[in-house]
């Protein structure tokens, strides 16, 4: 009896993690510049976020510098471009833009960074936008963020 009482409680921790939200994600993008996930689904449950960037290339930030910039869908165009203007030294990002709602340092290859944000600033049902605010990049290296729940 205890045997089966044991492998059951067993059985339900392990259960656990499956049924614990993903709080957060792992995106790469290389010298081909682009990021190998294309949509992520953010649990409405996380309070809080992270994406992990690893750029998996070879070529430095100079020449092939990736970030992920998550904006409304609406806003990535204008967002990017004014990115373009505001250049390098500010990672190619308009200082103190209200529409990034989070992003990373821009990094070169083999070098890694992280951002973590809030999700209760985020809507269920909004269509929101990431991408790679590097000149030339935002068109190709891009994805969509939904909000589940």
């Amino acid at each position: 009896m205890f045997a089966k009482l044991a492998l059951a409680a067993l059985l339900s921790a392990a259960a656990l993690p499956a049924m614990a939200a993903e709080c957060e994600t792992t995106i790469e993008g290389n010298d081909a510049m682009q990021f190998n996930v294309k949509e992520i689904t953010v649990d409405k449950s996380c309070e809080k976020y992270t994406v992990h960037l690893k750029h998996v290339g070879k070529l430095p930030k100079a020449a092939m510098g990736h970030n992920w910039v998550l904006t409304k869908q609406a806003d990535m165009q204008a967002t990017a471009t004014d990115g373009m203007a505001a250049g390098a030294d500010n990672d190619y990002l308009k200082p103190d833009d209200d529409r990034i709602l989070a992003h990373t340092d821009l990094i070169g290859g083999g070098e890694e960074t992280s951002v973590t944000f809030d999700v209760s600033k985020l809507n269920a049902g909004e269509d929101y936008a990431y991408f790679c605010s590097f000149p030339g990049h935002w068109a190709v290296m891009k994805g969509s963020l939904k909000v589940s729940g």
